[in-house]
């Protein structure tokens, strides 16, 4: 299942991706017109800001804004860094990798094939959606 720390983070880029424009939008915008809590989104907007996702601006007109064009911002490098490896299993994971402890075989392990053609179903997903496709922006 998605965390809600992913959805809120889908949620808030998806939102800012509409509205930035030149301004940053602020945290309390977001989270009022998202319906996400505060405290919670900081933490998440914190992540992908540490990430190079987003930037931030401090002060009165402060707030968070894209680093990147939404067209520019796929799917995969939003899910990694706020849901962490994309496969369901480690065997299969191509950035997180680990040999599971109860397969003695994984070229013969039926889930290891199965979890494979998973991965790589989400992978052409992700790779192929952009912040600009959640959004309906064009920029």
């Amino acid at each position: 299942m998605l965390s809600k720390k992913t959805k809120y983070g889908l949620k808030a880029l998806t939102f800012i991706a509409r509205n930035e424009g030149d301004m940053p939008v602020q945290v309390s915008k977001i989270a009022k017109s998202e319906q996400i809590p505060s405290k919670f989104l900081e933490g998440i907007l914190l992540t992908l800001k540490k990430a190079g996702i987003l930037g931030s601006k401090k002060g009165k007109h402060g707030g968070y804004y894209l680093r990147k064009e939404p067209s520019e911002i796929l799917m995969t490098e939003v899910m990694r860094v706020l849901e962490g490896p994309i496969a369901m299993v480690p065997c299969v994971s191509l950035n997180y990798y680990e040999k599971c402890d109860d397969c003695p075989d994984e070229h013969k392990c039926s889930v290891h094939k199965l979890m494979i053609e998973v991965r790589d179903s989400t992978l052409k997903v992700f790779r192929n959606t952009t912040l600009a496709d959640l959004s309906n922006t064009n920029r």
